[in-house]
């Protein structure tokens, strides 16, 4: 039996492919309307810009405040990013691979950050942090962030862990090579997708993360959607749609950079 179009298995039909760019249109819409705004030349927010220039970009890069945040945010998401990957590494590796009891209880708490509101995560990181007197410190957000961040990189590399062959594994084992060898020259090439799309999605949370930098910042130390949503409260600074611009061109340039990685891991993979 073969699968008709617009089924699964088939080819699209041209009201699914329709759809489906309505849907992707009714979501990035709201982001594009932001791009043009950011080519005006006028201290205030003007939709559609009166006269293009790149006013706001040199408004953004060479205001000292705007550059120190953002320095800082990505600093922060790099240093979270890299931890998130080496404790979500080997907590993915040991719940996928590993036959302990209470396996699933040990999954769910790990995961448990992702249930619980982000609201009440904050606050549990504001009490913590400043009973050790580190709140406000960039120590502070790289460890909160870290904590923030592993529980979706654990989701990844599960993902990719399931679709990996034991039995690739075990043969490298059965060759005489140590377990942590096999981990580093057979699991980790095999699962190089996995670990880019979590760590490029590890970044973009940390780095686009407001709520429990609101609950860790200080007059000094505070991210970049930090300074965001406090420009937006306080100044409504026409520099806003320029941030929001750059920020949706990072998510859409990282997206591509995933998209590649794994089109080239796949060709990479097929038999000549």
């Amino acid at each position: 039996m073969t699968a008709s179009a617009g089924t699964f298995g088939g080819r699209p039909s041209l009201g699914t492919a329709a759809a489906a760019w309505f849907v992707l249109l009714f979501l990035v819409a709201p982001s594009l309307v932001v791009i043009p705004m950011s080519f005006a030349s006028e201290d205030i927010l003007v939709f559609p810009p009166r006269r293009y220039s790149f006013y706001l970009y040199e408004k953004f890069f060479f205001t000292s405040d705007w550059v120190a945040t953002s320095l800082l945010s990505a600093r922060i998401a790099i240093v979270a990013t890299i931890l998130a990957l080496v404790l979500g590494s080997a907590a993915a590796y040991g719940l996928v691979r590993g036959t302990f009891p209470g396996r699933q209880v040990v999954t769910l708490f790990l995961l448990s950050p992702m249930f619980v509101p982000l609201v009440v995560v904050a606050l549990a990181f504001y009490i913590y942090f400043a009973t050790l007197r580190l709140q406000g410190t960039e120590l502070a957000f790289i460890l909160a962030h870290t904590a923030y961040v592993t529980p979706y990189v654990i989701v990844v590399l599960m993902a990719a862990l399931r679709n990996v062959d034991p039995n690739l594994e075990q043969a490298a084992r059965t060759m005489g090579a140590g377990r942590f060898y096999t981990f580093r020259r057979v699991t980790l090439p095999l699962i190089k997708p996995g670990l880019i799309s979590a760590g490029l999605f590890g970044f973009l949370l940390s780095f686009d993360e407001l709520v429990i930098g609101l609950f860790l910042a200080d007059f000094d130390t505070k991210t970049l959607p930090v300074k965001m949503w406090e420009n937006i409260i306080f100044e409504v600074s026409p520099v806003l749609a320029a941030v929001s611009t750059l920020l949706t061109a990072l998510a859409f340039g990282l997206s591509l950079f995933v998209v590649a990685a794994q089109t080239r891991t796949q060709n990479g993979s097929k038999p000549s």
